[in-house]
């Protein structure tokens, strides 16, 4: 019911504002899981405390559009696929010619989620892991595009049954952050509309 309410809320937010599909941005961010269950694992940022990672999928203004869980051990690029095939809105009147960019962050730079973004159609902008490779951006009008991933975790924090997840089963957790996905959605509309 909760994924129906927010493919609506993103239905909704494409008519009236439009979805920013040129840049896109994915990260994880943990929270903890302290009854433990399905799809949680031993937090490393939190001395191996039980945690689930969550991973989310924003247009260009941060609004979700992609997401899922697993536990706050498996490594982010495991969840590239996934979260890239939990989009309920995928956008089919994209020409050949129109590039879809996805802005990522140094824990995908390895050559298995670059072929995984080819194959979906997306450019990946993902700086590399090695300090000695870094790119000098000196392209006029260059804007840093990662952040409202950011913006978008901190927004679902505002929903404090999200901050910490009590839930046993995956299902459950996952439809309260369908819901608040689907009032993001909503409430994107009257900011950016």
């Amino acid at each position: 019911v909760f994924l129906a309410m927010w493919e609506l809320g993103l239905k909704a937010y494409a008519q009236e504002v439009g979805i920013d599909w040129e840049w896109m941005a994915m990260d994880g961010a943990m929270v903890k899981a302290p009854l433990g269950g399905k799809e949680t694992g031993a937090n490393p940022t939190d001395r191996a405390k039980s945690g689930t990672k969550r991973i989310v999928l924003t247009d260009g203004n941060g609004v979700p559009i992609g997401f899922a869980i697993a536990g706050a051990n498996r490594h982010d690029m495991k969840l590239n696929e996934e979260t890239l095939e939990s989009q309920p809105i995928v956008p089919t009147d994209l020409g050949a010619e129109e590039l879809r960019n996805l802005c990522l962050d140094k824990g995908y730079d390895y050559d298995e989620v670059r072929e995984i973004l080819q194959a979906w159609g997306y450019v990946g902008h993902i700086p590399p892991r090695d300090e000695s490779e870094r790119i000098i951006h000196d392209i006029p009008n260059y804007r840093a595009r990662r952040w409202v991933v950011e913006r978008a975790h901190s927004w679902m924090n505002r929903f404090r049954r999200l901050l910490i997840r009590w839930e046993k089963k995956p299902e459950n957790y996952l439809a309260f952050i369908h819901l608040a996905c689907a009032c993001i959605a909503v409430r994107a509309i009257q900011v950016f509309g």
